[in-house]
């Protein structure tokens, strides 16, 4: 089940970037900042009252050539489309204006929450100015300041409200996987490939699939798959291929849901900017990992063509060093037959546990081949170490001071943990923690 989203909507100026910004510095917690990943800030993951959720700055998305109310109704629209809350920011200082009331009756046919936040109120006094935008038909404003963070936990609590408490049970066993990348990487031959039959509609036409395809199978040893197929994430209407921005939302959501996560890239174009990124969410979202280059049969290629590709795509990812590559053809089927069991490899790394007398053996016997590291005559000490979760593996390390904790010290304590065990296509998570 993929977290509610909230999408913040409204017309330019209003200060939407701000607000977003606010609640990502205030109230979202980042998994780690490793160097390398690409992050995006159109869209984040944050939790308020326990509850996790997805945001949307519907202002970084560019619409270019586009009429200013034109812009406007895209926006409104995409958010409309992908989001279960929508913040429709205004101005208190501007009152309300036209473009204010053309969003909002696009957002009253909607049948979508829509919570009005009247930005700018910066002093108690403005207060009284903010009534006028109940002319708007959206019920109560709340006043917010994004440049002090006044009034946001109001919204929050009011976003909050809406959030479905339908938990969806899932069936034990399953291996949840999802391809993304860029869209024409070929990610719905793929499906059709690995499925043996035409399920997906396949096109060259870059934005082909309109609905969210999920497939469910089974291989030759009775292993359960749920397939997604990020292509489309849309639920209905009209999608705005303008932006490439928005496709890495769609691929948001399917990640969110997946185990395991095939980051498809296409081998006869090679690396493009938009594949970082989109490897950078994943990569940030803890999931396995598997680097997929298709196209592979239209590559002209020579003894040192692979080797060569794989070098590339190692130094262009360096934060996906764990995860493995594999180069396919989905026209020619050459080396699918090899993804199912990869998959399984990789889930079951995702979930592996160690028990913590044999982690601190291999935590131990690192400091002795590399001493941890010192800052102005304090040295670093590590009293033992236990894994806390799985999906992906997460370590704990208890030590005198955090801060002594060197990010590559930290990544020296992966690399040994990775030598020691399987965890080929997971990230590994290690968090330092100061002894009480």
């Amino acid at each position: 089940m993929s977290n509610p989203t909230i999408a913040i909507v409204g017309r330019p100026n209003v200060g939407k970037s701000t607000l977003f910004n606010r609640i990502a510095g205030e109230r979202i917690s980042i998994v780690e900042d490793t160097p390398g990943v690409t992050r995006d800030r159109i869209y984040a993951t944050g939790e308020w009252l326990g509850r996790e959720f997805s945001i949307i700055d519907t202002g970084g998305i560019e619409l270019s050539d586009e009429p200013f109310m034109e812009q406007i109704k895209h926006q409104a629209e995409i958010a409309i489309e992908e989001a279960d809350v929508i913040v429709f920011v205004a101005s208190g200082k501007e009152g309300v204006t036209d473009a204010d009331e053309f969003v909002s009756r696009i957002l009253y046919k909607s049948n979508k929450p829509v919570i009005l936040a009247v930005n700018k109120v910066d002093n108690p006094e403005m207060r009284n100015d903010i009534f006028e935008f109940y002319s708007l038909g959206l019920g109560e404003p709340y006043p917010v300041s994004g440049s002090h963070g006044l009034g946001l936990g109001d919204v929050l609590d009011e976003a909050v409200k809406h959030f479905s408490t339908d938990i969806e049970p899932e069936e034990e066993g399953i291996i949840k996987f999802s391809l993304i990348g860029r869209p024409n990487v070929g990610k719905s031959s793929l499906i059709n490939a690995i499925l043996g039959e035409e399920r997906v509609i396949v096109s060259d036409i870059e934005g082909t699939t309109r609905d969210a395809v999920d497939t469910e199978f089974v291989d030759e040893e009775d292993q359960k798959y749920i397939m997604i197929d990020t292509a489309g994430m849309r639920k209905r209407g009209k999608v705005y291929e303008s932006t490439e921005k928005y496709s890495v939302m769609r691929a948001m959501r399917a990640i969110e849901r997946s185990d395991v996560v095939l980051f498809v890239i296409n081998g006869e174009e090679g690396i493009r900017e938009q594949d970082k990124r989109i490897a950078g969410y994943a990569h940030e979202a803890g999931r396995g990992m598997i680097i997929v280059v298709n196209k592979w049969d239209l590559v002209k290629k020579d003894t040192h063509t692979m080797k060569a590709f794989e070098e590339k795509i190692r130094d262009e990812f360096q934060y996906l060093d764990y995860a493995p590559i594999i180069f396919v053809s989905a026209e020619t089927k050459q080396r699918l037959n090899r993804l199912p069991e990869l998959i399984k490899e990789v889930s079951r790394n995702q979930s592996m546990r160690i028990p913590s007398a044999l982690l601190n053996d291999v935590i131990m016997d690192a400091v002795a081949i590399n001493p941890t590291p010192t800052d102005k005559g304090r040295r670093l000490k590590i009293f033992y170490s236990t894994q806390v979760a799985i999906k992906p593996p997460t370590f704990v390390v208890f030590v005198n001071e955090e801060e002594l904790m060197h990010f590559s010290y930290s990544r020296f304590l992966e690399n040994q943990i990775r030598k020691a065990f399987t965890f080929e296509g997971t990230p590994v998570r290690i968090i330092s923690r100061r002894r009480k």
